[in-house]
């Protein structure tokens, strides 16, 4: 009841910023453009081919930035963006402002994030009176089209561009789960275009195997270690929500997992989840506390 509460509140004031006068008779380009304050988001959709999109049946829910959020950027990357060789790269950010369905901010209260056109997730945070999504302030909610309904937020979102070995290699806490990723020959799978979900065990995990690490990054061992490896990967993208709604996913090892949840955290089977919902350009990563060993076959 609180957060629904402060959900209303933070509405309230974000719904007062500005002046924003629409008439729900258009479609989301025709209203953005009408609007005069979205010039570059138009001209955007058009250098990436998505206008004739936008303009169709939907209904999408988008997250525009205005031209003040794009003034953010430096105004060279705007340019190179809207370059032809581009096209690409400026798909991938403005699919990230963009989700399926209509989604009102009402419904946002009952959701962690959502998943955006592009796949990853947008997460949705509601604090001191104000709501964001993925770290953008929302200026104005509500905006009703004939095909969607558009929220307005004041800086650009942008989508994870690293896949998923190089996510963990930046985090600095997965060296062991690189090292043996690279030993087992998945180097390669996992830099793919998947899109998998990585429930990746952090140093200190592969640390309480203690010397069966050493063997199993033998070359000898290669095969046992990418089985283990495996074990911990299912195909697509599936986010902290579904997996404890789904309580089992089957890995690319051919066996399954199980997904609970106790009073003391989730776990994938016996591993605790320490992280949740870490996106990479083609999956997700979940961070667990121990290395968990597929049943034997």
């Amino acid at each position: 009841m609180l957060k629904t509460k402060l959900f209303s509140l933070a509405l309230a004031a974000v719904s007062s910023v500005g002046s924003f006068a629409f008439a729900a008779d258009k479609d989301i380009v025709d209203t953005a453009v009408g609007a005069g304050k979205f010039k570059t988001l138009a001209a955007a959709l058009g250098a990436a081919g998505l206008v004739e999109t936008m303009k169709g049946t939907g209904p999408f829910t988008v997250f525009a930035p205005t031209d003040e959020a794009f003034a953010k950027l430096p105004a060279s990357a705007v340019a190179d963006l809207l370059k032809p060789e581009n096209k690409a790269k400026l798909t991938a950010i403005l699919t990230h402002h963009v989700v399926k369905g209509k989604v009102m901010a009402a419904d946002v209260v009952k959701v962690k994030g959502a998943v955006a056109l592009d796949g990853q997730r947008i997460d949705v945070v509601v604090a001191g009176g104000s709501v964001s999504v993925d770290g953008a302030k929302v200026a104005a909610t509500d905006i009703a089209c004939t095909n969607g309904v558009i929220h307005i937020i004041d800086t650009v979102m942008m989508p994870a561009t690293d896949n998923i070995p190089t996510v963990a290699t930046k985090a600095g806490s997965f060296k062991t789960l690189v090292a043996a990723v690279k030993a087992a020959g998945l180097a390669e799978t996992l830099s793919g275009t998947g899109p998998f979900t990585v429930f990746a065990p952090n140093d200190e995990a592969f640390a309480k195997l203690g010397t069966t690490v050493a063997d199993l990054l033998k070359p000898e061992n290669k095969a046992k270690l990418a089985s283990i490896l495996t074990y911990h990967v299912v195909a697509g993208r599936v986010y902290s929500e579904d997996a404890v709604a789904a309580k089992a996913a089957k890995t690319v090892n051919g066996a399954s997992v199980k997904i609970t949840v106790t009073d003391k955290g989730a776990f994938v089977n016996d591993a605790k989840i320490l992280a949740t919902d870490i996106d990479a350009s083609n999956g997700v990563i979940h961070v667990i506390d121990s290395v968990i060993l597929p049943p034997a076959k």
